[in-house]
């Protein structure tokens, strides 16, 4: 009596099975605190416990309590009405900054990558040229020069991660503008850029969503470094930066909460960004769909 073979199916569906259900749960949670941020920097829109700007409201260096679940700062400022209000700002940079720089480099990458000749050799001239000079020393010295202000920082931080989507459009253009399905664009009479923008880039979008995820908790930090050294958004104002620059002295002092509260929702921030470019990045190794 021969054996019965198994059907490979049989075997390797189980652990296909464990990755799918694995695959959501950093998804999920990513999207999780993403949602509680930005609901909370909306809600700090029409309603905050206290005015965000106010003094006085509460103790001086009150620790946290009912009343101020944050506890209060030096000037008797409530600091979850100030982080509430700082969320508004930190994420609504954080996502402009990422969509300027993804749109930007992907257009630019792409037309580099299919194109190619002086276009292309003129890009990488000028991202080389980006590249030689330290990321955040070249935000702080354009700053320096142009001034703190809300649109000097999503220009300046949005400058500086570009040369990232570009290089990473341009190579996944160049490995796909001769597949198949170019060739067949190409065949039944598209235009070059309509074989593009209509085909090659809508195909080549995934790990530049993957990157754009991980490059968000970084564009997080870089606000949030700016505005500890003051070079951010005008000093003093709601930003969680800012907010833990001047809670720096009170943490030797014991009051932690000045600046910790803060500093969690710049980790939060960046965490859930990575959570969610470890789902993209896990359902791209699979080959599935979350």
């Amino acid at each position: 009596m021969t054996a019965t073979a198994i059907p490979a199916p049989l075997v390797s569906e189980a652990p296909r099975r464990r990755i799918r259900s694995r695959r959501p749960v950093s998804l999920w949670i990513g999207v999780t605190i993403l949602a509680a941020l930005v609901g909370g920097g909306v809600l700090a829109i029409f309603w905050t416990p206290y005015p965000p700007m106010a003094t006085g409201v509460g103790p001086v260096y009150g620790p946290p309590s009912l009343a101020h679940p944050f506890g209060t700062d030096r000037l008797g400022a409530d600091i979850l009405s100030r982080t509430m209000t700082a969320a508004t700002l930190d994420v609504s940079i954080t996502v402009v900054v990422v969509l300027l720089s993804l749109t930007i480099g992907t257009v630019w990458g792409s037309l580099a990558g299919f194109f190619g000749g002086w276009f292309d050799y003129a890009t990488m001239r000028v991202l080389e040229l980006l590249n030689s000079f330290p990321s955040l020393l070249l935000a702080m010295l354009v700053i320096a020069v142009a001034g703190p202000g809300l649109l000097n920082v999503v220009f300046v931080v949005a400058l500086l991660p570009l040369p990232d989507y570009v290089r990473l459009a341009r190579a996944e253009v160049r490995s796909k503008k001769n597949w198949q399905f170019a060739e067949a664009a190409k065949l039944v009479g598209r235009r070059p850029l309509g074989v593009l923008f209509a085909h090659i880039v809508p195909n080549s979008m995934r790990p530049l969503l993957t990157f754009a995820s991980v490059n968000a908790s970084y564009v997080a930090a870089t606000v949030g470094a700016l505005g500890f050294l003051g070079l951010g958004i005008q000093p003093g104002s709601a930003e969680w930066g800012s907010m833990i620059a001047r809670g720096q002295e009170a943490i030797l002092s014991g009051q932690w909460w000045v600046a910790t509260f803060p500093g969690l929702a710049i980790l939060l921030l960046a965490a859930a960004f990575h959570l969610v470019s470890d789902a993209i990045s896990d359902s791209r190794d699979t080959g599935g769909a979350w």
